[in-house]
């Protein structure tokens, strides 16, 4: 392939310095209009593109974060690079590899029609917020994720190739993450910190659930509630922790044992199933997450229990699902875009303060009122 046009071949056609050349497409504030059209002309008339790796090692960065995902947001049939693979690449705000902004959900109605099994997740609209961000920063976004067999490999790829890295929890191995932090700046999102030393977003998971918890009970004088999740974490910890204490201050007690299934949402759909079975229902379903709702609404529905009228049911992160199925979940929305742009801002800070103290921002929560525990929307 023929080498393309240079800054010096636009500098002699524009008959101006190769400094002019430079400052008009990295600061073309300092350069005049009536210059800056010639030179501009000059680069069109040539084919001309500013080389960004050029840019990135004349002020030693590569103008690039990347963002490490979950591994089972990958399609197992795309190959390396490609749909679902690891290690796409974008322009500023773009992305490759996994993602996108659907995943399936069983929720209620999949079986009649189909129209609610594309939504974003958790995951797809705390990326949506790295994308914007560093679209609005003009920063290249390189996004992937592995499996048990390439986990490490694919990070230190993504790592090698930018000037931060962006992880969801769970994602990396604590030691793997330890490695690459002390090379670049690394920010952490959700659940507690496993690395003390990296930047770490999360919310208020104890307000959140709290606040809802004393929702049931107090708006709606439920006290037999029954709190369920796909898996233990450290946020569904604290969420739990938060409902146990919220039971406790209303002299409500615990009636039914919190129950945190074999990690995974079928678990969670056998372990209502089988309540619904026995006829023991509790009063409501306090779900860890909103994925953990749509699936106990799914199964009370298989068994005609009607929501809310025969059960309440909460979720907790305030996924687009919620809003469209019926009736609608009443949740704990999580400010899940502006997690991601946080995150921007936390590595871009780092890279100019690289001597800070790491931060832990914790974000508010907000309740959505709906259908599903007996609220009318507003």
């Amino acid at each position: 392939m023929a080498k393309g046009p240079t800054v010096y071949h636009v500098a002699e056609r524009a008959g101006v310095s190769i400094a002019t050349v430079s400052f008009t497409f990295r600061q073309p504030e300092k350069v005049k209009a009536s210059t800056r059209e010639l030179v501009l002309a000059a680069a069109d008339e040539l084919g001309y593109v500013p080389s960004a790796s050029a840019r990135g090692l004349a002020r030693g960065r590569t103008g690039a974060l990347g963002l490490f995902a979950f591994d089972y947001l990958l399609d197992p049939s795309g190959g390396p690079g490609g749909p679902g693979g690891p290690g796409g690449t974008g322009g500023p705000g773009g992305t490759g590899g996994p993602g996108g902004l659907s995943q399936d959900v069983d929720a209620p109605g999949d079986r009649e029609d189909g129209n609610l099994r594309l939504f974003p997740l958790y995951v797809d609209e705390v990326q949506r917020g790295v994308e914007l961000e560093c679209w609005r920063r003009g920063q290249a976004l390189l996004v992937g994720g592995g499996n048990p067999a390439n986990n490490e490999a694919v990070l230190s790829d993504i790592a090698g190739r930018v000037d931060g890295l962006a992880v969801f929890p769970r994602s990396v191995p604590v030691e793997a993450l330890a490695r690459i932090s002390r090379r670049i700046p690394v920010v952490e999102v959700s659940e507690s910190q496993r690395n003390r030393s990296v930047d770490h977003v999360t919310v208020d998971n104890a307000s959140g659930a709290r606040a809802i918890t004393e929702h049931l009970i107090n708006a709606h004088g439920l006290t037999e509630l029954l709190f369920i999740g796909a898996m233990p974490s450290s946020d569904n910890d604290e969420r739990l922790e938060a409902f146990r204490g919220a039971l406790t201050d209303a002299g409500a007690g615990l009636r039914h044992e919190p129950q945190y299934p074999a990690g995974s949402e079928p678990a969670v759909a056998e372990i209502v199933r089988t309540i619904c079975q026995q006829g023991v229902l509790p009063q409501a379903f306090v779900c860890a997450t909103d994925q953990d709702a749509l699936v106990v609404m799914d199964v009370l529905a298989e068994a005609g229990v009607a929501v809310p009228k025969q059960v309440a049911v909460t979720g907790f992160d305030g996924i687009a699902a919620g809003r469209v199925i019926r009736p609608s979940l009443t949740t704990v929305r999580q400010p899940m875009e502006r997690m991601g742009r946080t995150m921007v801002e936390l590595l871009l800070d780092r890279l100019d303060h690289p001597d800070k103290p790491p931060v832990e921002l914790r974000l508010p929560v907000s309740v959505l009122l709906r259908e599903s525990c007996g609220c009318t929307p507003a």
